[in-house]
């Protein structure tokens, strides 16, 4: 069953809770992200700058025999003769080819040499008397304190990442607080609305009806009885709005549809004869057709009652004079029910199939894009559908007529 009611509400407070905890835990994340790679880049900048310093040092006062701690001094004489000193050097080091273009050249190179799982850092310089000097760093401490900094920072970020998720969601669940009490309070003033309406409006309604057989057996005027008469179907459709905002506020009351086993096909067709009076009077054909045998899902009848006639309500409107409805029920692949209402009306632009659903929806129609408006029915058509664990879904295109599908679970056999 889809989520509906207090429990959508909830799935609406409970997303708001999660997202604003989201917002709060990427805040902080980019936060710590921001301020640790900025501490990182501040460290590598100063031990890069550290070094050079000490290589230059290196070539301007240090010797081979004696260079600095984590150094290694190799000079280059005119005579190419390498002085590596008396110390143990790393292997592949000095790089000759870089004394020789130094000597050669008179200017200085720098180079980054990733050897002997570590990384150094070589300068070249010339030397006097036209030789060539050339001193090696390693860097492997300097590396070593970037990658503690680096796992103090890991730590770090998933240390604010968790305290954002926790502190979000509790910040979350005071911010949409409110949201939920708006919610719980505009629904129950619906259904307090309704229940307080749907009194008044059956006593005028037969009030109404009373005066209009009075007026026929008074015989008064045509223009008085057609008046009456259009006077009682506007209080009846009043008192279909009020039954679906009361119907709507129970879908998302939390109340629960519940039901029992409901033929379909025998709702659909006591639709279908309550509307063919109305399909006569406009030329409209109006069929139904289905199969032997009854079509049992779980629900609620007059709730099923309503969103079927929803359907053959909307067709009948967009449906001209002449035009055709069909009604056809069915067993879908999954082994579901099935109900198309296909008409040959104005259609829809497909564009439009995903919103028509929305309440109070405005969009273009069929034939020369008039603006058409689709209240509040096929919403809650929709809502009663997915409140029995069902789908409906809108096919259609301009003036080729639109097709409606309703599908729903079938209900278990006994004992099944």
């Amino acid at each position: 069953m889809s989520p509906s009611g207090a429990d959508a509400e909830g799935v609406v407070v409970r997303r708001a809770r999660l997202r604003v905890g989201v917002l709060v835990a990427l805040a902080i994340t980019v936060l710590v992200g921001a301020v640790g790679g900025i501490a990182y880049a501040v460290m590598a900048h100063a031990q890069e700058g550290q070094v050079r310093r000490e290589l230059r040092y290196s070539t301007d006062y240090g010797t081979p025999s004696a260079p600095p701690g984590c150094t290694w001094l190799f000079s280059l004489d005119d005579a190419g003769v390498v002085d590596r000193g008396v110390l143990r050097v790393p292997p592949g080091f000095p790089l000759l080819d870089d004394l020789d273009e130094v000597r050669g050249s008179g200017r200085e190179l720098e180079r980054a040499v990733e050897r002997n799982g570590t990384r150094y850092l070589v300068l070249t310089r010339p030397g006097a008397g036209g030789g060539a000097v050339q001193a090696v760093f390693d860097t492997r401490f300097q590396m070593a304190d970037r990658r503690n900094l680096l796992l103090a920072l890991a730590v770090a970020e998933l240390g604010g990442l968790l305290a954002a998720v926790v502190t979000g969601l509790l910040v979350g669940g005071r911010a949409v607080a409110p949201l939920a009490e708006a919610l719980a309070r505009q629904r129950r003033f619906v259904t307090d609305a309704s229940h307080e309406l749907r009194t008044p409006i059956a006593r005028a309604y037969t009030r109404v009806q009373l005066l209009a057989r009075r007026a026929a057996a008074a015989e008064l005027p045509d223009e008085h009885r057609v008046g009456l008469d259009r006077l009682a179907g506007s209080i009846r459709g009043l008192g279909d709005v009020v039954d679906d905002l009361l119907l709507s506020a129970r879908l998302t009351g939390g109340a629960g549809l519940g039901g029992r086993a409901v033929d379909l096909a025998a709702v659909a067709e006591a639709a279908v004869a309550a509307e063919a009076e109305r399909a006569g009077e406009r030329r409209i054909g109006l069929a139904v057709v289905r199969p032997a045998g009854a079509l049992l899902v779980i629900g609620v009848e007059t709730a099923l009652r309503r969103a079927v006639d929803e359907l053959l309500a909307n067709a009948v409107r967009h449906t001209p004079a002449g035009g055709r409805i069909d009604v056809r029920l069915g067993r879908g692949r999954d082994g579901g029910v099935e109900l198309t209402v296909a008409d040959t009306g104005e259609g829809f632009d497909p564009v439009e199939a995903g919103r028509l659903f929305d309440r109070f929806h405005r969009g273009a129609g069929g034939v020369g894009g008039a603006e058409r408006r689709f209240g509040l029915g096929l919403a809650l058509l929709r809502e009663v559908v997915e409140g029995h664990g069902g789908t409906v879904e809108a096919t259609g295109h301009p003036g080729q007529g639109a097709r409606f599908t309703l599908r729903l679970p079938a209900a278990q056999p006994a004992g099944g």
